[in-house]
């Protein structure tokens, strides 16, 4: 190939998505990736593979916890909330620490406290050490929940992120289906109350790796050029796209292509709701919390009701009964979650063809309607409706990752602009995680008050009202340069580089 196309004096994302030339003249479909990206990826995917391990993985090693440390229902909450808790106090806390040291020392700072905290969790002496160690793991994932996005988005192609982004995001299902399989591999082979050590201590090896990995990744050129950083910026730029034969053989980057004096002062979290940008917070936030409240609220329930699918569960309570019946409902989480998994591998085939507000909007209509049938195949708690409730349960994973759960995440690290994408992307994924807490802690109680069928009855009103503020306030982020997002319309330069990659 040829450079055909080298200019002095770009920005990093037109460097980014620079298309070579083959030596007839004929330009690539789109832009390659280089080896150092197709890296970022990988290591970023591999956070969001140990929070769908954590958090899943918490549900099956419960039972055992609760015989290990005598727990009451209270306790349980604790722990079924934990690291939940945690991420959406990383997400807030910490996620916006990425705007102020860069993108690459807090990717690194972020894993090394996973690793530190998942060892502590296999070795917790107590119920209040688990506790706090668990909300330390999520501190960590909630670091890296923007995190992962930010890295991503920065540093591909503006036609591949969407893909990109959502392939990451899928390595949760694909990390929560290994939760739950790892869960009922080692309770098959270690059938004793302390297997939930060994189920969080077989995460500490790899998380170590991808810490290791972070090490020798470049920094986001983006970053560095918001901060004024303009030779820094185009060493890492030229870092990212190394390729053989060299291209671009030499990156010179605009100075004000991230306007660095605008950076220095509107970086800051008041911004979010101020008039400029206040639609764009609503937009990445408020869905997303509506959608946060629909996952957890029904994968509490989940377990249990899929056990009457996959088989009887015992009344007794010794020992071998809570196993039983934890690896029942592990059986029929693992189903949801290849579910789950075949919904993001569609949305990533549809992102950029259909669109992100038709997928949400669809996907919410979906969840409802899953929510309405599992609702209505639970009305008599002595005998559901099996058919039914397996169908309900089918739509609505389906649906949930086709739509709103994927889509939530991937436009909220659009929408901002750089000096403010760690603080945007974070306070949304921190307010989705208030509706993920609450579901965690609160819904056992309130299913307990009201009763399950009542509770998903709820639950199809949070869809409905997702609907609503998506249509009312969400905006169309596909094609769109991550140079410049955030003011509802795509970037010309992007818009017309779609155009020629359709043709």
């Amino acid at each position: 190939m040829l450079s055909g196309h080298e200019q002095p004096g770009r920005t990093v994302q037109e460097y980014i998505d620079d298309k070579p030339l083959w030596r007839d003249g004929t330009d690539t479909a789109i832009p390659p990736m280089t080896g150092m990206q197709w890296r970022i990826w990988w290591l970023a995917a591999a956070g969001k593979f140990f929070e769908g391990i954590m958090i899943f993985m918490t549900g099956v090693a419960l039972p055992l916890i609760t015989i290990d440390f005598s727990l009451n229902t209270t306790q349980q909450g604790f722990i079924s909330s934990a690291s939940l808790a945690g991420i959406l106090v990383g997400a807030t806390a910490l996620g916006s620490l990425a705007d102020r040291f860069g993108r690459k020392r807090m990717f690194i700072a972020e894993m090394a406290i996973f690793a530190l905290f998942v060892t502590a969790t296999t070795f917790a002496p107590n119920f209040m050490a688990l506790v706090v160690f668990l909300f330390g793991a999520g501190i960590a994932l909630g670091c890296d929940y923007p995190r992962a996005h930010m890295v991503i988005s920065e540093s591909t192609p503006t036609p591949r992120r969407g893909r990109l982004v959502l392939s990451a995001f899928g390595f949760q299902s694909v990390g929560a289906f290994a939760g739950t399989f790892l869960g009922f591999f080692i309770l098959y082979h270690n059938p004793d109350v302390e297997a939930w050590r060994w189920m969080y201590g077989a995460v500490i090896i790899p998380a170590i790796l991808v810490l290791i990995g972070r090490f020798y990744l470049p920094d986001s050129a983006h970053w560095l050029l918001s901060r004024g950083r303009l030779h820094d910026a185009e060493v890492e730029t030229q870092r990212l796209l190394a390729r053989k034969p060299a291209y671009p053989s030499q990156v010179i980057l605009r100075p004000d292509g991230e306007n660095p004096a605008h950076s220095a002062r509107s970086g800051r979290y008041r911004d979010l709701f101020g008039a400029k940008y206040r639609r764009v917070t609503i937009f990445a936030s408020v869905p997303w919390v509506l959608q946060d409240l629909c996952t957890y609220g029904v994968g509490i329930f989940t377990p249990v009701l899929l056990a009457a699918v996959v088989g009887r569960q015992s009344d007794l309570d010794s020992l071998q009964d809570v196993i039983h019946n934890d690896m029942l409902g592990a059986k029929g989480s693992a189903l949801m979650d290849i579910v789950f998994i075949i919904g993001i591998v569609v949305a990533i085939f549809l992102v950029e063809r259909v669109g992100r507000l038709r997928l949400q909007i669809t996907g919410f209509v979906g969840c409802g309607l899953g929510l309405f049938l599992v609702a209505m195949a639970t009305l008599d708690p002595d005998d559901y409706n099996i058919p039914l409730l397996f169908g309900g349960f089918v739509l609505f994973y389906f649906m949930n990752n086709l739509g709103p759960n994927s889509m939530t995440y991937l436009i909220s690290g659009e929408v901002f602009p750089t000096e403010i994408r760690g603080k945007g992307a974070g306070f949304a994924a921190s307010f989705a995680k208030v509706g993920a807490v609450g579901a965690a802690f609160f819904f056992p109680m309130l299913a307990d008050a009201i009763g399950t069928s009542a509770l998903l009855f709820l639950l199809v009103g949070t869809t409905i009202l997702g609907v609503i503020v998506t249509i009312r306030f969400g905006f169309e982020t596909s094609g769109m340069s991550i140079d410049a997002p955030g003011l509802g319309a795509p970037d010309p330069r992007a818009s017309a580089m779609s155009s020629s990659t359709s043709a």
